[in-house]
């Protein structure tokens, strides 16, 4: 009896562990197959073994054995950074090149079905067309080409990847190394080149200056020179103003004395003196004029016949003895 209740008792639970194991095992299946993807990522998912199906962002379910997930792919800008890649010039200069690679996969079914090994046919296509347009330039063209290199090389492989589901944006020339021989005869001519532009800096720098100084002493004799002229008409405008205030003074002068005659042959006009008077100044006027230098005097006829009586006066008082009297010279 006791055995027989056993195995009643483990046939029940039996009975009812098993639902529940499957329930379980129902569950963690459909947990394992429920699939949330992420912003700026894509789900390549393949059922039995063909695409089937991208999957955006949001929660997506997958069939359990039929379907599965062949590949995640991000959205994001990517960028590689490859190895220096050695690149011969058309003048037949070696040195080698690293590239940077800045890419975006636009498409996840041609990125996952498109190629065995993206980056690695990225990096093999990136080195072959590096060397195809290294080739073509000299060394001097190769360092000074940058943007032209970049351009073309981001055009080529954006062309060759677009079977590949991805866009490549940039391409940069990170580092160009030339072999060491080459870089010590460029830095010789960067010196060089330094040293040249020192010195025409520095010769024009003393043009310069002596272009300034030149200029300054030009200013300096002109304005010397204005000085000088200013000064000049300034005293030959004093000169002038004294000369016109020495001729007025002059001329007041003049005016004056003719003024003060005038006066004075008015006030003799207005006495009305004699001819005696006359004739007595004119004498006065003529001893003045006598006690000159003059060796030679004209006389006035009116004054000779004054002259006469004048000498005849004096010979007859010459003659007189002022002593004697006048009685005794009638005796004698």
């Amino acid at each position: 009896m006791l055995n027989l209740a056993l195995s009643v008792g483990v046939g029940q639970a039996l009975t009812l562990l098993i639902p529940l194991i499957i329930i379980v095992v129902i569950l963690v299946i459909l947990a394992a197959n429920i699939k949330v993807v992420q912003q700026s990522k894509a789900v390549v998912v393949e059922r039995l073994g063909a695409f089937h199906a991208v999957w955006g962002v949001g929660l997506h379910f997958k069939v359990p054995i039929i379907e599965r997930i062949a590949k995640t792919v991000s959205l994001k800008e990517q960028v590689v950074d490859f190895d220096p890649q050695p690149v011969i010039t058309k003048d037949n200069v070696t040195m080698q090149i690293d590239t940077v690679v800045y890419f975006q996969i636009t498409d996840p079914k041609l990125y996952t079905y498109g190629v065995e090994h993206p980056m690695s046919a990225i990096e093999n296509l990136t080195a072959t067309t590096l060397r195809n347009i290294i080739g073509d330039l000299e060394l001097d063209q190769s360092l000074t080409s940058r943007d032209h290199i970049n351009t073309q090389m981001r055009s080529i492989l954006d062309e060759a990847t677009d079977p590949w589901g991805i866009k490549v944006n940039r391409v940069e020339l990170k580092n160009i190394m030339p072999p060491r021989d080459i870089q010590d005869s460029m830095e010789k001519q960067m010196r060089a080149e330094r040293e040249r532009r020192e010195a025409i800096l520095q010769a024009e720098g003393q043009k310069q200056s002596q272009i300034l100084v030149a200029e300054g002493e030009k200013q300096s004799a002109i304005l010397r020179a204005d000085a000088e002229k200013q000064s000049a008409v300034l005293r030959a405008e004093g000169t002038k103003q004294a000369r016109i205030l020495e001729a007025e003074a002059e001329a007041e002068a003049i005016l004056k004395v003719q003024q003060a005659t005038a006066d004075a042959i008015k006030l003799i006009n207005e006495a009305d003196p004699g001819d005696g008077v006359i004739k007595i100044k004119a004498l006065e006027a003529m001893q003045k004029v006598a006690d000159g230098r003059a060796t030679k005097i004209i006389i006035p006829s009116e004054l000779q016949g004054l002259a006469g009586l004048a000498a005849g006066a004096k010979a007859v008082f010459d003659t007189a003895d002022p002593d004697q009297p006048a009685g005794s010279k009638h005796s004698g």
